[in-house]
């Protein structure tokens, strides 16, 4: 399959308004399973607020936060592609700056020292595009994450020693939930990296915490942590908002990666209550939403 240019394009354009106005089908139930558990009257109220704002802006077709956060899109290419790797770069840049423009979206994205708006969504480095691989046969999946301030902002990494142990890991990311409290507008998903370098830990953190709800870890033992950090972050009684009770966070997500027999990694980044993303498969077939 020869890849078009001029379909990704179109095709990055509509993922960036979809992930703004769309929230994913696991978030909402997400809520639903949040409002189930929660005991304390001001959390319901406030997840109440929350649902209700998903409703009323899938209902009016518009956007569901202000912020549109900085473009991040994952590219993972299939078997038999053929592609240009400089062109599918520059055709990612123009569909985030046409949907930019086309929806009179606001830029969320300056240079770090003037602070200079080209009020397109991209500058230097930016839309961040990550491409991977997998197996299958003459398929393109495209996700567009816009990931905002607010909850980017809640991003950690320590260098931990082996001799820490793992608890020392697990203590840093219950630390850090408490820290940020309700500037990262929980519920959360909250994603963690153990292991890699310094650079790899941060990008697994990214990965967990956009990871959709319901998935778990493919290691066993991350798994477990995963499992016990879900249900201790719940017990803080930070709340939605941080406003108290029990909905702190949907759910912690771990990903791993080998590391040194020195290093001992962990990095926290924090997906906010609007945990926006929108995929795009490309086959010969046709283009699929979802």
């Amino acid at each position: 399959m020869q890849l078009d240019m001029a379909e990704v394009e179109r095709v990055c354009s509509d993922l960036y308004i979809r992930a703004l106005k769309i929230l994913p089908p696991d978030i909402k139930d997400g809520f639903k399973r949040l409002v189930g558990a929660e005991t304390g009257e001001t959390a319901k109220a406030v997840l109440g607020v929350m649902v209700e704002n998903v409703a009323v802006a899938e209902r009016t077709n518009n956007i569901l936060c202000q912020d549109t956060g900085i473009p991040i899109y994952n590219i993972t290419i299939g078997r038999n592609v053929s592609f240009d790797g400089a062109e599918l770069k520059a055709a990612i840049r123009r569909g985030c700056e046409r949907s930019t423009k086309e929806n009179s979206l606001r830029s969320s994205v300056v240079h770090p020292i003037t602070r200079q708006n080209d009020q397109t969504s991209c500058g230097v480095r930016v839309p961040i595009v990550h491409v991977d691989f997998d197996e299958r046969e003459e398929t393109v999946g495209i996700e567009m994450i816009p990931k905002g301030s607010g909850s980017e902002n809640g991003s950690f990494l320590k260098m931990l020693l082996p001799s820490d142990g793992v608890s020392a890991a697990k203590r840093f990311v219950i630390d850090r939930v408490i820290e940020l409290g309700g500037r990262v507008c929980p519920p959360t998903i909250v994603g963690v990296g153990l292991g890699g370098t310094s650079d790899m830990c941060m990008h697994l953190a990214k990965i967990a915490a956009t990871r959709p709800l319901g998935t778990v870890c493919s290691d066993p033992e991350g798994a477990k942590i995963e499992a016990e950090l879900s249900k201790a972050v719940n017990e803080l009684g930070v709340g939605p908002q941080g406003l108290g009770g029990r909905s702190t966070s949907f759910a912690v997500h771990v990903e791993i990666a080998a590391t040194h027999i020195t290093q001992n990694p962990v990095a926290v980044n924090i997906q906010c209550h609007s945990a926006r993303r929108a995929l795009a498969t490309i086959t010969p077939g046709g283009i699929a939403f979802s």
